[in-house]
């Protein structure tokens, strides 16, 4: 029986993929800030364990309390909207950590198991922003840039050792609590000569009437990720984000 650690599991995306590889016989091992036993159905083949990516020691506790992985899932992090003037380097700093930190502390954390075992799949979750720049979201996109960075270069350095790393990258996600806060934190740091671009570029990002990257697209290429030994590096997940792939390409 296969296992998955999944990191970011009490909404959205990370949540979708835990239920997905659940309903597929995996053992699933769904972490969390703040763990919540009510988001997920109850299964033999399910652990719900506290776990802070920008803390190193929670890192340790939470890998150590899983035991042998066969994947892990980088899924957690944050969203940050504004103009550049108007968000502190702290929180700037803070989103790093989460994003993109966070993400290379937890594959340091698993690979001397991958390469001791011969071999493990790490899925890394990036952004279409990466694809098509936006505005207000410098500090954001810079953060998933430098994920897709570490996991070409890191995909070559472990090669050797049977270990995967690929890639997935939603597109504009539905209305989730991951793009409320995202709101949320762009709200007091916009300054006033910005103000009108901004509110049309977030009404633009609100709306509806466009195809988006729903929850399961994303469960589907974590999977497709895990599972299959000839998935490429790089895989879009959502309509969007493979209209926006194929126009790069």
């Amino acid at each position: 029986m296969s296992t998955i650690l999944i990191t970011g599991c009490s909404s959205g995306f990370g949540l979708e993929t835990a239920r997905y590889f659940l309903e597929r016989d995996w053992t699933v091992i769904a972490t969390m800030r703040t763990p919540r036993e009510d988001v997920l159905p109850i299964s033999e083949r399910l652990r719900i364990l506290p776990l802070d990516v920008t803390d190193i020691n929670s890192i340790a506790r939470a890998v150590d309390a899983a035991g042998p992985i066969d994947a892990l899932v980088n899924n957690a992090g944050a969203g940050l909207m504004g103009a550049l003037e108007g968000q502190s380097i702290d929180a700037i700093r803070q989103l790093f950590e989460l994003n993109t930190f966070g993400t290379m502390a937890m594959t340091q954390a698993v690979l001397p198991s991958f390469r001791k075992q011969g071999g493990g799949v790490i899925v890394n979750l990036s952004s279409a922003v990466t694809l098509k720049p936006l505005p207000m979201l410098s500090a954001y996109t810079a953060s998933k840039a430098a994920v897709e960075a570490f996991t070409e270069n890191l995909a070559l350095e472990v090669e050797p050792f049977g270990v995967r790393l690929h890639l997935v990258i939603p597109g504009r996600a539905p209305q989730t609590s991951f793009s409320a806060s995202a709101r949320a934190r762009s709200i007091n740091g916009i300054p006033e000569a910005y103000t009108g671009w901004a509110k049309q570029i977030f009404a633009e990002m609100q709306d509806s009437s466009s195809e988006i990257t729903q929850a399961i697209d994303v469960a589907e290429a974590v999977w497709r990720a895990v599972t299959d030994p000839s998935a490429p590096l790089r895989i879009p997940a959502g309509a969007d984000a493979l209209v926006l792939a194929e126009a790069v390409n």
